[in-house]
């Protein structure tokens, strides 16, 4: 049983392309046309093979990470006609672009996969999908795991209501840095965007609270007026300074069904904890229409 599906982003589905350089102007859709005009040479772009799931999608996988020896990512898995009714899975990687799902897991009721290392523990983090006494969807939040592997993962954490893209890195004196994405009509009234993105320190993961996450401190510099976005992932530069893989948002004009085109824009910026700036925003890969 085989289900086969595209790079989803480049930091996890091996699709890699050069950062673009040239200085585009600011918004995402005049960055996108700008990135698009002269686009950088593709260095890889491979189609993953996902086994023990046939009739299903696999995509917005995690990073793949080692444990236990053997190399694993997790992945979301989704049947195409059922919205929001997604679960993330444990794939073991079986071969040259094969992952094979891996039994005796038991999945997560997550979507869109996420993983760090801190304080030597697996942390797995993903968005939680709350409903009504129906199974109508009421609304969501960011879910946390910790374990030593990912068969020991155990629930930490609930984010704000609301709110996805929660992403942590630690430091090297065990300070868990964490950027937040708060998005809705009060922080469009708040700073013009529809979304900003938050960053704070913690002093360890038992620290940190939905409180915290909630108050954290916006980031300027990166999301313009009625934009959104977030973090997918983020590194710890030799300098101290954070590399953060990320994604930049924005309605685009109507497809031929009247419904408003949203695009999506695969990104990367760094961030100086030590002055709170944001810098070097750069779409390195897009999706044409």
């Amino acid at each position: 049983m085989t289900s086969t599906t595209s790079d989803q982003r480049p930091a996890a589905c091996r699709q890699t392309s050069s950062v673009c350089t040239s200085g585009a102007p600011a918004g995402v859709k005049a960055k996108k046309a700008a990135f698009e005009r002269n686009p950088p040479p593709v260095k890889e772009s491979v189609l993953l093979t996902f086994k023990g799931v046939d009739g299903w999608d696999v995509y917005n996988c995690s990073i793949p990470f080692t444990s236990c020896g053997r190399r694993y990512l997790f992945g979301r898995v989704e049947r195409r006609d059922q919205w929001a009714r997604s679960h993330v899975s444990l794939f073991e990687a079986t071969g040259v672009d094969e992952w094979a799902k891996v039994a005796g897991f038991t999945d997560l009721d997550l979507e869109d996969p996420y993983v760090q290392t801190i304080g030597g523990e697996l942390v797995v983090g993903g968005t939680f999908v709350t409903r009504h006494a129906d199974g109508t969807v009421k609304s969501y939040l960011g879910r946390f795991y910790r374990g030593a592997d990912p068969f020991s993962l155990k629930f930490f954490l609930d984010g704000p209501d609301r709110m996805k893209d929660i992403r942590l890195v630690e430091f090297p004196d065990g300070r868990v840095g964490v950027f937040t994405r708060p998005r809705g009509e009060d922080v469009r009234a708040k700073y013009g965007s529809e979304a900003v993105i938050g960053y704070f320190e913690a002093p360890s993961l038992d620290a940190i609270s939905a409180d915290a996450i909630e108050k954290a401190e916006a980031i300027d510099g990166i999301l313009g007026k009625d934009e959104w976005g977030g973090c997918n992932q983020i590194y710890l530069r030799p300098d101290g300074k954070l590399l953060a893989a990320a994604h930049l948002s924005a309605s685009g004009e109507p497809a031929a069904n009247g419904q408003v085109r949203q695009i999506y824009c695969n990104a990367a910026f760094v961030f100086d904890p030590a002055t709170r700036k944001a810098s070097h925003v750069k779409i390195v890969a897009t999706r044409r229409l």
